[in-house]
């Protein structure tokens, strides 16, 4: 059993609701394997509290927190210094307390492509061009930190085309708008809608035109294996799960907070997803 003690380092996970946060299980796996004091822990905020509480935790003697839907752009705003991951993303998912400063950075788009890696071998962002579907919060992070790493042109494809063609204007550089997903190609493609996921439609896409070496990556991990991946693999194509990009986009903030870098394995990954249905 792993006791606390007076110096044991602090974080945790703002949301509202953050119930369903798997994080705390994540982290948790992490502080028990590498023998951490410290704890990590479920912090539900409301949104108008949230700026008051996280300056309420730095003053606390907390290290840092993750930040969860509704807080992402509210975190931006609330921090001394955010760096260039969440200058490019409009948004904070990773807080750290230093020398009496919030400082912010988001991790989702280093996650996401820690994630392809993993799970495609070979894979990387110059392979060539992605095609994104969604224009939300996920997608600029995965969009930016694909410019970022090299990627030679993204196109977005999105339902409301005005916020596709707002975001591509945001992001600049070799990034398109298209109406119908352009997969003729294509080495990515990258579902950031909730289209999928547990309680929703599924995607349907005819995958067809994408080419044997493509990579179908879908950011949704409950089910773990969404009907668009699904369909990739029975192509015999290479797919890559949420739960991946999730584990991954925690490894920056645990270090920071904890001083030891975490690493994703096969028993991380089936903790985590020990509750989450296959299908």
């Amino acid at each position: 059993m792993r006791l606390l003690t007076g110096h044991a380092r602090l974080a945790g996970v703002l949301g509202w609701p953050v119930s369903h946060s798997r994080s705390p299980r994540l982290h948790g796996q992490w502080l028990a394997t590498l023998g951490v004091d410290g704890a990590y822990l479920p912090l539900p905020v409301h949104p108008d509290r949230f700026p008051g509480a996280v300056r309420a935790l730095a003053d606390l003697g907390f290290r840092g927190a993750n930040v969860t839907i509704p807080h992402k752009q509210a975190a931006f705003e609330v921090c001394d210094v955010v760096d260039a991951t969440a200058r490019r993303a409009g948004a904070v998912n990773t807080l750290v307390f230093r020398d009496g400063r919030i400082e912010g950075s988001n991790t989702d788009g280093y996650g996401f492509l820690e994630s392809v890696k993993d799970q495609a071998p070979g894979w990387q962002p110059a392979s060539g061009p992605a095609v994104l579907l969604g224009a939300g919060g996920a997608a600029r992070a995965i969009a930016a930190a694909l410019l970022d790493a090299g990627c030679p042109r993204v196109t977005l494809v999105n339902r409301s085309r005005d916020r596709a063609e707002a975001l591509a204007r945001d992001l600049g550089g070799a990034i398109d708008v298209a109406t119908a997903p352009p997969l003729d190609g294509a080495a990515l493609l990258v579902n950031t809608t909730s289209l999928g996921m547990q309680g929703q439609p599924p995607l349907e896409l005819d995958l067809a035109p994408l080419g044997a070496t493509a990579v179908v990556a879908d950011i949704v991990y409950v089910p773990l294996e969404t009907p668009l991946l699904a369909a990739a693999r029975a192509r015999g194509l290479r797919a890559v799960d949420g739960l991946g990009m999730l584990l991954h986009q925690a490894r920056p903030g645990f270090e920071a907070w904890f001083g030891v870098a975490p690493t994703v394995d096969a028993t991380l990954r089936a903790v985590v997803a020990a509750d989450i249905p296959r299908r």
